[in-house]
């Protein structure tokens, strides 16, 4: 069926066979069809294999714990339960935290660290992680499995189990993750986090930049955007796109009645309040691709949830995700593997925490 020649690959030739047949009419094009489908197929394959192979380069793997922790993710997953269903609000907030450490010096667990004896302030004093939740329970979930298998799973492959069985009990894809992170030996300041960690108005150009340094493609950045579809924004972190929008009057981008309706959730006496906030979207507690129909009709919260839809990269993007929720899902999934092993620690780098809120 192929015919190659030594400079093209496989995948090259596929493209020219389905040009070819599409041109032979009613029988050609069936046949093209098929052959689009394999095209996708071992493009997928490809892609999942550039991944594994990256990922076990950087000392990652995905049965690290085979042998000495086999149960760890059932473990995880069963403590996560009760937490899940007694606040629906945490899936969300174990994204979030995910980020926040992956940001800073990468994922290893250092924005889990206290004060000691109440010293300098850490990563979490920095204004940036106003609002970040769930410390406690990645300490809690790390002392159930310290009590299985001691001194071998770290606190930062804790957090990425966390995170992923968040998304997919929101109704977001299972993805299969490598392990074998290391947790930071030494305390990071909350100056660090001020400088690496994106303020509430970034724009699309900043957080493209954020994730294609972590190797992430720009359809990838626009996927793991799409976290927003999942819990709420504080009013705090809109006051300028309210109070303050760009050349006056209206918010740049956003539906007059949904800048009402943000105005009425979030009165300017209340914009300092940690406590007042809005939902992301109507299904803030599913994870779906409502996100991205929502910016594209003018209903984005904050800044980048407004160009996103309007700029010339991530437009086309936006739309096909608004269409097709599995293709959303694909390349979120990616996205996440590569976030969560971007800047780790392994081998004999790092150290494997008894206690996630404390260096040993």
């Amino acid at each position: 069926m192929f015919r190659r020649d030594e400079n093209s690959t496989i995948s090259d030739q596929l493209e020219i066979e389905i040009n070819e047949e599409w041109s032979n009419g009613d029988q050609g094009r069936s046949s093209a069809i098929k052959n689009m489908d394999h095209l996708k197929k071992l493009s997928t394959v490809l892609c999942f294999l550039l991944l594994q192979f990256g990922v076990e380069g950087r000392g990652l793997s995905y049965s690290i714990y085979q042998k000495s922790c086999p149960q760890v993710e059932d473990i995880v997953r069963a403590a996560l339960g009760p937490i899940f269903l007694s606040d629906p609000s945490s899936p969300p907030a174990f994204l979030r935290l995910l980020f926040h450490d992956c940001q800073v010096q990468g994922c290893d667990a250092s924005i889990l660290v206290d004060p000691a004896g109440g010293k300098t302030p850490l990563e979490m004093a920095s204004s940036k992680n106003f609002g970040v939740r769930k410390r406690e329970s990645i300490s809690l979930i790390k002392s159930v499995v310290e009590a299985q298998c001691p001194g071998t799973v770290s606190c930062a492959d804790i957090l990425v189990m966390a995170a992923r069985d968040a998304v997919a009990f929101s109704g977001g894809p299972w993805i299969k993750v490598p392990f074998g992170r290391r947790d930071s030996s030494r305390a990071t300041s909350y100056k660090l986090a001020d400088a690496l960690l994106p303020p509430a108005n970034v724009d699309v150009n900043g957080l493209l930049q954020i994730f294609t340094q972590k190797g992430m493609t720009i359809k990838e950045a626009v996927a793991i955007i799409g976290a927003h579809t999942i819990g709420i924004t504080h009013c705090l972190n809109i006051r300028d796109r309210l109070q303050r929008p760009e050349g006056g009057g209206r918010a740049r981008g956003m539906e007059p009645g949904f800048e009402a309706f943000l105005r009425l959730s979030c009165p300017e006496g209340s914009l300092i309040s940690n406590s007042t906030f809005v939902v992301n979207d109507p299904s803030a507690f599913t994870f779906d691709n409502h996100y991205y129909s929502n910016a594209m009709h003018g209903r984005g919260i904050l800044r980048v949830d407004a160009e996103v839809s309007s700029d010339s990269r991530t437009a086309p993007i936006v739309s096909s995700f608004a269409a097709d929720q599995s293709e959303f899902f694909r390349y979120f999934a990616s996205a996440f593997v590569k976030l969560s092993t971007s800047g780790v620690l392994t081998g004999n780098q790092g150290v494997i925490r008894k206690s996630c809120n404390r260096l040993d």
